[in-house]
């Protein structure tokens, strides 16, 4: 029994967080849709090689798509196949969702962003998002306010 290899368990489920749209707008709303994927796209994303910095979320013909998320490709899983690390990747919602997203992406300083890859049972599932963009000033309050949340943690921790 020691000798079997034992499965390895992520800590979490989550595969990519994109940490710069955090910071970069103001969070309306979230979906959770499934993504369509290739084999060689899973097994990429089984060890975490998948970058979401610069990504977003387009419609066309009523189907939502996956635009500028990087996932590279294993060496060894993808020696027979023609990878495409940038491709655009289908999203899977209802019509009822894409109709929500078309309506407010519609009006100015509106967009859809993707916020993270993750792991729900067997599937993996992206977190999208109705965003705000943020100007400049509200980057400097966002900031404040985390340092000043860190500070009053740290003063509350001494004084217990």
């Amino acid at each position: 029994m020691s000798n079997a290899k034992k499965k390895k368990s992520p800590s979490s489920g989550t595969i990519a967080l994109n940490k710069r749209a955090r910071h970069e707008y103001f969070i309306d709303q979230k979906f959770e849709a499934g993504i369509e994927l290739s084999g060689w796209e899973v097994k990429s994303l089984r060890e975490g090689k998948a970058q979401l910095v610069d990504s977003y979320v387009i419609i066309h013909r009523n189907e939502a798509y996956l635009i500028g998320a990087r996932i590279t490709p294993l060496l060894s899983a993808s020696t027979h196949v023609v990878c495409e690390p940038l491709r655009q990747r289908r999203l899977l919602l209802n019509r009822r969702e894409i109709d929500r997203i078309i309506q407010i992406t519609e009006q100015k300083g509106k967009t859809c962003a993707c916020m993270a890859l993750y792991w729900k049972g067997n599937k993996i599932k992206c977190e999208i998002a109705l965003v705000t963009g943020k100007k400049d000033h509200d980057k400097r309050d966002s900031a404040k306010e985390r340092d000043w949340n860190r500070d009053k943690e740290r003063l509350m921790k001494h004084k217990v």
